[in-house]
C-alpha cells in the first residue's frame, strides 16, 4: 500500500507540473496575442489618421478647384458684358434669386446649387452682340431687337456639347430664359411645361433684377412697381408656380438684393449653397 501510495503521489505531482507548464504556455501565448493585437490596433489607428488626413487634403484641393472653376465662369461672364458696370452684381443677384426660387419650389439640393452656379451664364451669348446695340441708351429698332434676340441661341452654341452637368444646365438656361409661359417668347416660341424649369426660374429672376436695376436705356423701377409687373404677367410671361414662389418669399429676395448692394468685389465663388442654407464669406462678414 505504501509503495502504491507513493507512486500515486508522484503521478499526481507530474500531472500538476504538466498543468503548470501548459498554463504557463497558454499565458505566454495569450500575452503574445495581446501584444500583437495592441500593435495591430496601433497600426489601424495610424491608418485611420493617415486616411483622415488624406481626405481633408482632398477636400481642400477639391474646394480650391471648385472655387477656381467658379471664378473662371464669373470672369468669362464679365468678359461677355464687360462694358456694363453693374454686370458683376447683376449676375450674383439674379443667380441667388433663382436659387432661392428653386429651393422654395422643392427642387433637390444639387439642382438648386447647379442653378446658382449656371444662372450667371444666361447671357453669355451677348459677347457676340455689337456694343452699339447693347449699350444703346434709346429704344431699339425692330432690326436691332432681332439682333439682340440671337444672344440666346449664340449662348447655347457657346455652351453646347460639354460633358459637365453644370454647363449642360447653363446651355438650357441660355436658350430658354426668354421663352414665355404663353408661347410668345423667343427663340423657339415654347409654352408652358415645354420650357425647361431652369429657364422659367431664371427668366423671372432675370426680369426682376433688370426691372429694379439701372440699365443704359432706363432708370431702376421701384421694387413695388416691379412686383406689380410680375404679378400682372403671372400665367402670361411667367409660370404661375414660379411667380407664387417668388412672391411668397419676396422678403428673402429683397434681403439678397440688400446684401449684394452692401458687399464689395462680389464673385460667384463667394456664393455657396448646402441643403436649404446659403452662405458667403463676403455676404456674412
Amino acid at each position: 500500500m505504501g509503495k502504491n501510495s507513493l507512486l500515486a503521489d508522484s503521478s499526481d505531482a507530474d500531472q500538476l507540473r504538466k498543468y503548470a507548464r501548459d498554463l504557463a504556455e497558454v499565458y505566454k501565448s495569450e500575452k503574445q496575442k495581446r501584444k500583437e493585437l495592441d500593435a495591430a490596433n496601433q497600426q489601424l489607428t495610424k491608418y485611420a489618421d493617415d486616411l483622415n488626413s488624406a481626405i481633408l487634403k482632398l477636400k481642400a484641393a477639391n474646394q480650391e478647384l471648385q472655387e477656381a472653376y467658379l471664378d473662371t465662369i464669373h470672369r468669362l461672364v464679365l468678359a461677355a458684358e464687360y462694358k456694363d458696370e453693374d454686370t458683376g452684381d447683376h449676375i450674383i443677384r439674379m443667380s441667388r434669386y433663382a436659387a432661392l426660387i428653386a429651393e422654395k419650389l422643392g427642387l433637390p439640393d444639387r439642382d438648386v446649387q447647379n442653378i446658382l452656379y449656371a444662372a450667371p451664364m444666361h447671357d453669355i451669348g451677348k459677347i457676340g452682340i455689337p456694343d452699339s446695340i447693347l449699350m444703346k441708351p434709346g429704344k431699339l429698332t425692330d432690326e436691332e431687337f432681332d439682333t439682340i434676340k440671337t444672344h440666346t441661341a449664340m449662348g447655347a452654341r457657346i455652351l453646347a456639347n460639354s460633358r459637365a452637368k453644370l454647363l449642360k444646365i447653363a446651355e438650357q438656361i441660355a436658350i430658354s430664359h426668354h421663352e414665355k409661359w404663353n408661347g410668345k417668347g423667343y427663340p423657339q416660341g415654347l409654352s408652358g411645361d415645354e420650357i425647361p424649369m431652369v429657364g422659367r426660374i431664371v427668366g423671372l429672376a432675370d426680369v426682376f433684377d433688370a426691372l429694379t436695376s439701372k440699365r443704359p436705356y432706363k432708370d431702376p423701377f421701384p421694387v413695388e412697381v416691379a412686383i406689380d409687373i410680375i404679378k400682372k404677367e403671372r400665367g402670361q410671361h411667367f409660370d404661375p408656380d414660379v411667380v407664387d414662389a417668388f412672391l411668397k418669399n419676396i422678403n428673402e429676395i429683397l434681403k439678397i438684393k440688400s446684401e449684394v448692394a452692401s458687399a464689395e468685389h462680389t464673385s460667384l465663388s463667394d456664393c455657396n449653397y448646402s441643403g436649404s442654407q446659403f452662405s458667403s464669406s463676403r455676404f456674412n462678414s
